[in-house]
């Protein structure tokens, strides 16, 4: 276990003469009775006491006192013996050991850039590394020996009253990194905390100055608060400290966007989107909770009273655009772009599964990820109107086809159609795809019955 290999660490650190404590996160959790994801410790050895105590060690912060040691994990070569799992021969470290992260104690001078420290001095105590920390419930730290807590800065207190509060001058803490304020509302909602009036409104003051982060590091954060299991608590304290409005107007936009109350009993697009967030399944895949947040984006700047009813006309087709423009700011990649851009653009569809042609539909179905594309439709419908007719047709009617049905083997191929005479150009696309309905259709089963059709449909001019 990674716990146990952190206490050794602990351990070694101190048969070294040296302290050595759990820190931040891990003990937050652990009394509160969560499984770490990770382990950090805090020590007075400096990176390059910490290196030599550890050989197999790595650094990728030591200007800041930080350096990494990885986990033995057992490795077996073709003799069946034993290698070691940290370093092949040109000293690369393999991503997927589990490591730990050793800092030294150290205090923290000027902040220039809004996020790495101007310079660094390393201390001997503690209770110095502690106050240059985030928040009081990342400040604890734990000496698991003993299982002894220090507590400087009232972290446990603040746990127990479930309240995430800056350490020190909050307007100090977050110039010193502006992406803490998107972690105090990530924290406030996993935890279901609110955050110290004091907190709170030093995040109102300046959160115009978010944009001095990098946009890869806001998104993982926002792809945090999604997929932690409070996305919705997450997304209101956003809109209330003012954050919203700058990292997504897009979604501040929806507030107050009117919708027919015939399909939308629930109320506005922005109340609609919340509910829909708090349905995303845990653990939520990434591409899915960003197309939930990002479903309806379109419907602002599309709406007008109708006399029949509100409408969105082409919100589908706006959204699509829109929602393209937030993962371009947002650097997405290339692949989690399109799945959310086709979750955006294939929400509407279910409404219409029941009319679709046979091809249509196992067209439809068979889009890549498929089933992020129903698990939004149906927590669109929950968050709604609550009719899940379609959802059920859909799942019904995929669960009645075998895996031939949805994919055939092609009854012909290129090669099939150059014996016909056909010339190879841009019209083979068209062909093939006419078969292919065919085939979807249940009109054509054999070879035989393709061949006639290409012949009949599509005269060759050879």
């Amino acid at each position: 276990m990674l716990k146990d290999f952190a206490i050794s660490i602990v351990r070694t650190l101190r048969e070294h003469g040296h302290k050595a404590y759990l820190v931040g996160g891990c003990v937050r959790d652990l009394l509160l009775r969560r499984e770490p994801a990770d382990y950090d410790i805090t020590t007075d050895a400096t990176p390059d006491q910490v290196m030599r105590i550890f050989p197999d060690t790595y650094a990728v912060g030591a200007q800041f006192g930080v350096v990494l040691v990885p986990q033995p994990t057992p490795r077996w070569d073709a003799a069946g013996m034993p290698e070691s799992p940290l370093r092949d021969a040109t000293g690369y470290v393999s991503p997927n050991a589990h490591v730990v992260e050793v800092a030294t104690f150290r205090s923290d001078i000027g902040y220039s850039d809004g996020r790495h420290p101007d310079q660094v001095r390393f201390s001997k105590e503690p209770f110095e590394d502690v106050e240059r920390r985030d928040f009081t419930i990342n400040g604890l730290l734990l000496d698991p020996i003993t299982n002894e807590v220090l507590d400087f800065v009232g972290g446990r207190e603040d746990i127990e009253a479930g309240i995430i509060r800056s350490i020190g001058d909050p307007e100090r803490r977050f110039a010193e990194d502006k992406l803490r304020m998107l972690r105090a509302v990530r924290f406030a909602a996993r935890f279901a905390y609110t955050i110290e009036s004091g907190t709170f409104h030093a995040i109102q003051k300046i959160a115009s100055q978010i944009d001095q982060v990098s946009r890869e590091r806001v998104r993982d954060e926002l792809t945090r608060m999604l997929i932690e299991g409070r996305a919705r608590q997450a997304f209101l304290v956003l809109d209330e400290t003012g954050l919203l409005h700058e990292v997504l107007p897009e979604i501040e936009a929806m507030k107050g966007v009117e919708q027919p109350p015939q399909f939308h009993p629930e109320g506005d697009v922005f109340v609609h989107t919340l509910l829909l967030l708090d349905r995303l399944p845990h653990p939520c895949p990434i591409t899915l909770a960003w197309g939930a947040l990002l479903h309806d984006v379109g419907k602002p700047a599309t709406f007008r009273v109708a006399p029949d009813r509100i409408r969105f006309d082409g919100h589908v087709d706006v959204g699509v655009k829109i929602a393209e423009e937030i993962c371009r700011r947002l650097r997405f990649s290339n692949d989690d772009t399109d799945q959310i851009l086709a979750l955006v653009d294939n929400h509407m569809r279910f409404a219409h599964v029941q009319q679709m042609k046979e091809s249509t539909f196992k067209r439809f179905v068979r889009m890549p990820r498929f089933d992020e594309h129903l698990q939004l439709h149906r927590m669109d419908c929950e968050a709604s109107h609550d009719n899940l007719t379609s959802y059920n047709f859909t799942r019904e009617k995929m669960a009645s086809m075998p895996p031939a049905a949805m994919r055939p083997v092609p009854l012909i191929t290129g090669d099939d159609l150059i014996a016909l005479g056909y010339k190879p150009g841009p019209q083979f696309k068209k062909i093939l795809s006419g078969v292919e309905e065919g085939q979807l259709e249940g009109r054509l089963q054999t070879k035989d019955e393709a061949m006639a059709f290409v012949r009949a449909e599509f005269p060759s001019e050879g």
